[in-house]
């Protein structure tokens, strides 16, 4: 993949993948890999939502998993200069930003909801993930977001109190 074309986007967004039945001929280096990449998301948050998604599939990956991960590592070759910065600032102010996609798997029917902690201008916590339960509107869903970004700026409030 040294001399592969690098990619601006992440995923395509024109199609949903359907996975075909095909085994991915080396399981192994499918979970090595995505493992690797799971640490990379420690400074990419831009990557979570992807690495998350092929996680999913770690136990039998296929070929069409494959083609998403080398995707994942065209996408890091063109946008090797993103990544966290911190800076100083004088204020300790916090911001949340929270969000979800109401029954957006539809294999499952559950939600996926995110959230964006910033303190100041520095990113200090983020999530995406599925809805531990199936939400029954997308108003359930923005709720079981808003709960959630609210008892993580919670325990980053208590912690800089210690």
């Amino acid at each position: 993949m040294v001399d592969c074309k690098p990619l601006s986007t992440l995923v395509a967004v024109t199609q949903p993948v359907t996975p075909t039945a095909t085994p991915y001929e080396n399981p192994m280096q499918y979970r090595r890999i995505v493992g690797a990449l799971q640490y990379l998301t420690i400074t990419r948050p831009d990557l979570s939502y992807a690495v998350n998604r092929l996680c999913q599939f770690m136990h039998s990956p296929t070929t069409d998993h494959w083609g998403l991960v080398k995707r994942v590592l065209r996408y890091i070759k063109g946008t090797l200069d993103y990544g966290l910065s911190l800076r100083a600032s004088s204020t300790t102010a916090i911001h949340a930003f929270s969000d979800s996609d109401w029954a957006g798997c539809l294999v499952d029917r559950k939600s996926t909801s995110g959230y964006a902690v910033f303190l100041c201008s520095n990113l200090v916590s983020w999530l995406s993930r599925k809805q531990r339960t199936v939400a029954r509107s997308s108003t359930e869903a923005e709720y079981k977001a808003l709960a959630d970004v609210s008892a993580e700026v919670t325990l980053n409030v208590s912690l800089m109190r210690e």
